[in-house]
């Protein structure tokens, strides 16, 4: 089970990039590269699964159990030459002063050797007691090596190859000088996703290849060769599934958050996804369901309004019953208009209700959730427990009706309203919370049960 913790000092410290980096760098040695992303994210994961050539999954304290990221790890794990975990923030950083959900906490399950990435701009000797301090903070925590980031020049580098070197025992594994090809474009919710951006490979490629000159693979290979096999319980084997309904999935430009277990969650529970692009499709294809994930559709409002075709395909359906998922971009897409700036465009229509774009976030980071009665998916009001989930958005919803359906009080976080998520209209759940199914929050299941309810 060779695997690696890329964490770093503090937040923008590099590590995406490196991460991407490494992830590129082993996929075209040959290796079989497995890429986990700390946290609730879907656009670094992205890249990191264009670069390794295998989906990211995600390892979240807030929503899966321990039990369930030590299984998920270990089986996915398993099978690959080395796997990458990208940690979130600083490897200590975390919500509670215990840092019980932080990434030493998560480097403390899974038994990782961490890789430190120091932005080592402007740094010379005050690069040791940095080193010194993270060893000695958590005793448990097996720093393996650290990779210099952002460095001046060869001279700044041998500089500080020297002071690591005479103050610590710590590996220097890596040290990559700053370079302009190592930018990603960044907009409002952090790196452009993947699906968006242009020519993604040859950037992978690029980061790939400066990375792997300048940061030893093989160093980095013999320690995660020497890291600890966590004890997990292996996941359950599935079953030949044959699909009896079809569930429309918006893929494209706009929408492109999904964790990939939980679209295996859909085939497992008997559904097959069938791809819409809400950009150039026309029309809905057959289908029993929709789900309308998150992603950037106000960078693609007018786009979205032109194809007016599927706009009134989508509300028509939906007047008719068609039983329909939404997160966030997709409610505002479901919504009667999305403004941003000066300019506002025309969405589907199908709730009763507008979505204006901010400066700032609306929300931002962990929710957790309690059921109302009405919670649209009966089966949800089975299930006890509150649902821990996350949101991210610079919109809000504008205009409610005093009359709006709500499937959720907010416990914590913003929701759509401060105190409520989960608009309920005709068959159509949308929230700005972004679910994961996991134990405690099956929602594919559920919402594939209720699609088959009305099929």
């Amino acid at each position: 089970m060779a695997h690696l913790f890329i964490s770093a000092a503090h937040k923008s410290s590099g590590k995406t990039t490196l991460s991407i980096g490494l992830c590129g760098a082993f996929h075209q040695h040959g290796l079989s590269v497995q890429p986990f992303k700390k946290g609730p994210d879907y656009i670094d994961p992205m890249w990191l699964s264009r670069a390794a050539g295998k989906d990211c999954y995600n390892l979240d304290f807030h929503t899966q159990q321990h039990s369930e990221i030590l299984s998920a790890f270990g089986h996915r794990t398993d099978s690959a030459d080395i796997s990458i975990i990208e940690g979130n923030k600083g490897l200590y950083d975390g919500l509670d002063l215990e840092g019980t959900n932080s990434n030493a906490a998560l480097v403390a399950l899974l038994d990782s050797p961490v890789i430190l990435v120091i932005d080592a701009q402007g740094m010379t000797r005050g690069i040791a007691p940095l080193i010194l301090g993270y060893q000695a903070f958590e005793k448990g925590i097996n720093i393996a090596g650290v990779i210099l980031n952002k460095l001046g020049g060869s001279r700044h580098e041998s500089k500080l190859r020297a002071v690591i070197e005479h103050y610590t025992d710590v590996p220097v594994v890596g040290a990559v000088h700053h370079d302009p090809m190592l930018d990603i474009q960044e907009r409002h919710l952090g790196l452009i996703p993947s699906n968006e951006a242009d020519s993604v490979e040859r950037q992978i490629q690029a980061i790939a290849d400066v990375i792997g000159q300048q940061v030893n693979l093989d160093q980095l290979q013999h320690i995660a060769n020497h890291a600890a096999t966590p004890a997990y319980q292996p996941l359950p084997k599935t079953e030949s599934i044959t699909t009896d309904i079809r569930i429309g999935i918006a893929q494209d430009a706009a929408f492109g958050f999904y964790y990939p277990d939980d679209l295996a969650a859909f085939r497992i529970a008997g559904a097959e996804l069938v791809s819409i692009d809400t950009l150039h499709d026309t029309q809905l294809p057959e289908i029993d369901g929709l789900f309308i994930g998150g992603g950037f559709p106000e960078t693609q409002m007018h786009t979205l309004e032109a194809n007016v075709s599927l706009r009134d395909s989508i509300r028509t359906a939906i007047e008719a019953g068609l039983p329909v998922y939404a997160e966030c971009g997709g409610l505002m897409y479901l919504s009667r208009s999305l403004q941003w700036n000066e300019s506002k465009c025309s969405m589907v229509g199908a709730l009763p209700m507008e979505t204006r774009m901010h400066q700032r976030p609306q929300g931002r980071g962990y929710v957790q959730l309690a059921r109302m009665h009405n919670t649209l998916w009966d089966e949800m009001l089975n299930k006890g427990e509150n649902i821990n989930a996350h949101e991210f958005h610079y919109s809000s919803a504008e205009n409610l009706e005093k009359t709006t359906q709500f499937a959720y009080r907010v416990l914590r976080g913003h929701g759509m309203t401060g105190q409520h998520d989960g608009i309920i209209h005709r068959n159509v759940l949308a929230n700005y919370s972004h679910m994961r199914n996991v134990e405690n929050n099956p929602w594919v299941r559920q919402f594939v049960d209720f699609v088959r309810r009305h099929q």
